[in-house]
């Protein structure tokens, strides 16, 4: 398979649920190695450069336990699947007992099947690794306590929320769970001792085996392993001065495997850090937060960042923490938020079930799903979106971001607007979205000196709209709009 492209587009599916509902559809169990070829084939006419199977590695039935007795849990699942029953609380994802597929998935030939039908359909495949903590009853507990974050009986007395006791008699020991250090631990894991060299050599041999299954990796909260983040959780003192985790298990990844792909899960502005530790990309959830809660100048501020940072991160307007598009943005919202999203620079992260609509967040606990109908429109405008974006020029072009001047003095509605230019040869993109509920009018200089003393032919691969128009004036004042609340285009620019 040829090397990744620059900015790759992946889409995220729930396994467990993705199974679930494709042995329903076809009345028999499906595993990863006998999903239908048609399925994949399916996912592959998106025109995706990567499938990512959240959630494969094996479930812990300690775990499990827990997610199944929990309070809070079980009162979340009732709120999305009111008619669910113990059977479909198959625990997280996130607490995990090994690095082997789970039996109910396939297994690890079940994936390896998997992944070379992808890999047939052009498609690479991305896995979780989860480098902060591993399930309660994780083996190490018990084989190399020295690996974890010990506790003792006054922690344990005082913060019960946040250390559990291990084994019995003279071999029970009190753990930390894992947590970062703003909310209390998760009780269905340990946490890692990432002070220890031992700790870090054992976790980069886990990411190794990981790498040997996959293309990327998608790392769970990887700021939390950082020195930094990890210090102030923790205390104590590394036993070196210079350890970092990503730096290390990172470069001995690249060393086998160059071209194989980081993408980090991360919050608290530690994005370019992370970039700095060697991953290729890194969450860019101050994006999606400024889109949903504050407007188009905010929008725009954002991405004046210095390029070599914006290219690096990993843009999304859903993924299996956040809730639904549809119900975050609505359906008025989502499909200008998304065109705006997903053609940036840097990945591009789509959700299972966005393309569809669906509504309901699902607790990733949970391996069944509510049904739900599909919105027609929505999958409409995610085919048209997704087949724009297929081309090159989205992946390897140059970005700009156009800058909005008003139509008229007075009218300040220029505001809502955010626009980029994809350049790549002669192929031209413009992307255009307003981020407001009211109409907005403005102009959108070009400032590409090619345009002038030509005829321009401006399509909307989005909609029905097509405009010709004169070079000289898409160069100044630039090219007019106006546009409806949420009015959103993808132009294709063409000579005429």
């Amino acid at each position: 398979m040829t090397l990744w492209r620059k900015y790759p587009t992946v889409y995220e599916i729930n396994t467990w649920v993705w199974l679930n509902d494709l042995s329903r559809a076809h009345g028999r169990r499906v595993t990863l190695g006998d999903v239908p070829q048609s399925e994949l084939e399916r996912l592959a006419e998106y025109g995706f450069d990567a499938v990512w199977p959240m959630g494969v590695w094996e479930r812990s039935p300690g775990a499990r336990a827990v997610s199944r007795t929990d309070p809070a849990l079980r009162a979340e699942y009732a709120r999305t699947l009111p008619d669910f029953t113990d059977e479909d609380i198959v625990g997280s994802p996130y607490a995990i007992v090994a690095y082997r597929v789970d039996p109910a998935l396939g297994g690890d030939e079940g994936l390896a099947d998997v992944r070379a039908r992808l890999s047939e359909l052009g498609l690479r495949l991305m896995l979780d690794f989860v480098p902060n903590h591993m399930a309660i009853d994780h083996t190490w507990t018990a084989e190399h306590p020295e690996r974890l974050v010990r506790g003792d009986d006054a922690m344990l007395e005082s913060e019960p929320q946040n250390y559990f006791r291990a084994g019995d008699g003279e071999q029970a020991r009190v753990f930390a769970h894992g947590r970062d250090p703003y909310f209390p631990g998760w009780p269905d894991t340990v946490q890692l001792d990432y002070r220890r060299a031992e700790t870090r050599d054992a976790m980069a041999e886990e990411l190794l085996s990981v790498a040997a299954k996959c293309d990327g990796v998608r790392c769970d909260m990887a700021m939390l392993v950082t020195r930094e983040v990890f210090s102030r959780t923790w205390g104590g003192e590394f036993d070196s001065a210079r350890a970092e985790f990503w730096l290390e298990a990172i470069g001995r990844v690249k060393t086998e495997r160059p071209d194989f792909l980081f993408m980090a899960e991360v919050y608290w502005d530690m994005e370019y850090r992370l970039q700095q530790q060697g991953f290729d990309f890194a969450y860019d959830k101050r994006l999606y937060d400024r889109m949903l809660h504050e407007g188009a100048p905010s929008v725009r501020a954002h991405l004046r960042a210095d390029l070599s940072y914006q290219s690096r991160l990993a843009r999304f307007i859903e993924n299996h923490d956040e809730p639904r598009a549809f119900a975050a943005f609505g359906p008025a919202r989502e499909p200008g938020a998304s065109a705006l999203a997903l053609t940036l620079t840097g990945l591009r992260l789509l959700h299972e079930g966005q393309l569809e609509g669906r509504r309901t967040k699902l607790s990733v606990h949970l391996g069944r799903r509510p049904q739900e109908p599909a919105d027609e429109v929505l999958e409409q405008h995610y085919r048209r979106l997704l087949a724009a974006l297929a081309h090159d020029v989205f992946h390897e072009g140059v970005w700009r971001l156009v800058e909005p001047r008003e139509a008229w003095q007075g009218n300040p509605s220029h505001q809502n607007f955010v626009a980029s230019l994809w350049i790549s040869g002669e192929d031209l993109r413009l992307v255009v979205v307003s981020l407001s509920n009211e109409r907005a009018q403005g102009y959108l200089p070009l400032e590409l000196p090619a345009l002038a003393g030509r005829a321009w032919l401006l399509k909307d691969l989005l909609g029905d709209a097509q405009y010709l128009r004169d070079g000289d004036g898409l160069l100044s004042p630039g090219l007019y709009l106006d546009v409806p609340a949420y009015g959103h285009h993808l132009f294709e620019i063409t000579p005429q």
